[in-house]
């Protein structure tokens, strides 16, 4: 699988995230795909200051990246610029 393929994948799941981010205020965006790996993510809103947040990155996020694209093997935030 390609690179182009791989990043199709992550982002029909981050749509699929989306919602449910977005009924809290929040939302998500690609930030980085390394090596067809490891995937960075940018949350925004709500989502940044929440406390939960990196649970809901590792049990969601990662779970449903992970399920559209079985190769990620890690998926980590990265803080605002």
């Amino acid at each position: 699988m390609d690179s182009k393929e791989i990043e199709e994948k992550v982002l029909l799941a981050l749509e699929e995230i989306r919602p449910f981010l977005e009924s809290d205020g929040g939302d998500i965006s690609l930030v980085a795909i390394e090596n067809d790996k490891k995937v960075k993510v940018q949350l925004h809103g709500a989502c940044v200051s929440c406390t939960v947040n990196q649970m809901t990155l590792k049990s969601g996020v990662e779970m449903t990246i992970k399920k559209h694209a079985p190769e990620i093997e890690e998926v980590v935030s990265v803080d605002p610029a």
